[in-house]
């Protein structure tokens, strides 16, 4: 046994230091990844891309109708006034689909955000396309400004059938600390 001093309670502590080490780098290091991995494999979290879709099959299937519900979130600490400009709307398989999601900043200091999209129930998630999303770019709006972001999508052909809701929910970061602190390393 490997030993760090002739004192016990040196010793102790120096193992104790050790193991709260490993503790911190396994959650860190291999538990974050293998969440991915498993979430990936079981098809759960409702991911989607964070690059715009390009549409490779044509046609729509006006056979189908299906409902879209938009859901606007915000972390905590984030000021922004942010929701939907509807709160549902019916679209069919294949057919591109426009919408927009409104935002105002009500303090007096310019701010970027982040959106965050999940997609509900989680299956739906490989179906659901953004063809134009304001989630792939951090969002920068002055203070007391108001902006309009907008959201294009395409619903696959090949979603499944018993699917009939679709919940895209955004949870919006202020991510206006990071921005500046990179700028601020430059």
């Amino acid at each position: 046994m490997i030993r760090v001093s002739d004192n016990p309670a040196i010793d102790t502590a120096a193992k104790l230091v050790v193991v709260a080490i490993g503790m911190f780098a396994f959650v860190f290091v291999v538990m974050v990844p293998l969440y991915d991995v498993l979430c990936d494999a079981l098809g759960i979290n409702g991911k989607t891309s964070d690059t715009a879709y390009t549409s490779v099959q044509a046609g729509v299937d006006e056979s189908r109708e299906i409902t879209i519900q938009f859901v606007a979130t915000n972390n905590d600490g984030m000021p922004w006034e942010f929701r939907p400009d509807v709160t549902a709307m019916k679209v069919n398989p294949g057919a591109s689909n426009d919408t927009i999601f409104l935002a105002r900043n009500p303090l007096p200091q310019d701010m970027v955000a982040q959106a965050i999209p999940s997609v509900s129930p989680s299956r739906a998630a490989e179906y659901f396309h953004k063809t134009e999303c304001f989630c792939f770019n951090q969002q920068p709006l002055e203070g007391g400004g108001v902006a309009e972001m907008p959201l294009q999508f395409i619903v696959d052909q090949e979603l499944p059938r018993d699917i009939k809701t679709i919940t895209l929910s955004y949870t919006i970061f202020d991510v206006t600390d990071m921005v500046n602190g990179a700028v601020a390393a430059r």
